[in-house]
């Protein structure tokens, strides 16, 4: 199986995950705890149909979120389909705002102006990544604090890194990421944590909310020397670097606990597709020597897409002063 692509500033990390397979047993000869992201992402969004059946029983109203969709990016269309679908699911009214490939960035703002005003529409959600002649950061930034259920907007993230603050909304991934953890009776307080990858999406806010939890964390990147001493020492592991099978079995410490963000698309002629989804750790050599892990797909991903769902109705009960 061969990856299907590979981004240009991730070649370091190419470099390192060609080493040889092997695989080790765990040292009592049991194999990991598999983390059931799409049972509890059920569980969540089950609270979370409750929650806004009592909002329509009580003040008549329900959530709303705004999805703009810049271009047909198929992958883009693919997630939006999955977003839709979650929401109508549990009662969150959606609207998405399509625009065509070559829409000037200035469309897309007075689209995001509108939205803000809206009061109908209690999140708002920018589907990344956008067309390089759009500024991503300009439109990103242009979204309320209020409704950036996603969680990237600048106020968010400062005060998500600043002590004694808190932000309106915890970015997706890694709001799931400590969900899992959690839910999975994971402790965290005073455990040695390393996350994977830096990415303002998934790795920096990841890091920042490990130590809101009171993890030691220590972050692992394309720089970093000796990168498999550290994660070895680790208890709980976070991947994303968007690099398949970059994190192997050498890399991990008997009775860790990985959580894989990656997602990854590999080239694999035996299925009808052309390709399979796996992640940024061997799951194969993982699974013989941690205590527990996610899979790829089934883990992380439902939680996330659980995450938005959460902050979207936070952002309507805030709005809606409802209790």
């Amino acid at each position: 199986m061969n990856s299907l692509s590979l981004s240009p500033n991730l070649e370091v990390w190419f470099f390192i995950a060609q080493k040889p397979l092997f695989l080790l047993e765990a040292a009592n000869g049991q194999t990991a705890n598999v983390i059931n992201g799409k049972s509890i992402a059920r569980a969540i969004r089950a609270e979370i149909a409750n929650e806004i059946c009592r909002m329509k029983e009580t003040i008549v109203k329900s959530p709303g979120l705004a999805i703009v969709l810049v271009g047909g990016r198929r992958d883009s269309r693919t997630f939006i389909r999955v977003k839709l679908k979650a929401c109508e699911e549990v009662g969150i009214t959606t609207y998405v705002e399509e625009f065509p490939e070559e829409c000037t960035e200035d469309e897309v703002l007075r689209v995001v102006s509108r939205l803000n005003n809206n009061p109908s529409v209690n999140g708002i959600i920018v589907q990344l990544p956008l067309p390089q002649h759009v500024d991503e950061e300009r439109i990103v930034n242009f979204v309320s604090p209020e409704k950036d259920v996603d969680g990237f907007h600048p106020l968010n993230m400062g005060n998500l890194a600043m002590k004694g603050r808190e932000p309106l909304f915890i970015p997706c991934a890694p709001k799931g990421c400590i969900e899992l953890l959690l839910r999975s009776g994971v402790e965290i307080m005073g455990k040695r944590a390393v996350v994977v990858g830096r990415s303002k999406i998934v790795g920096l806010p990841t890091s920042l909310l490990l130590q809101r939890h009171h993890a030691t964390v220590s972050t692992v990147h394309s720089f970093t020397k000796n990168p498999e001493q550290i994660t070895s020492e680790a208890d709980i592991v976070i991947a994303d670097v968007g690099i398949p099978n970059l994190i192997r079995g050498s890399w991990l410490k008997p009775g860790a606990v990985v959580v894989d963000m990656g997602t990854n698309q590999v080239q694999d002629p035996g299925v009808d597709q052309g390709f399979c989804i796996t992640g940024d750790v061997c799951y194969e050599e993982a699974i013989k020597v941690v205590s527990a892990i996610t899979p790829v797909p089934g883990g992380a991903g439902p939680v996330t897409i659980a995450m938005l769902l959460s902050n979207t109705l936070d952002s309507a009960k805030r709005a809606f002063e409802f209790i």
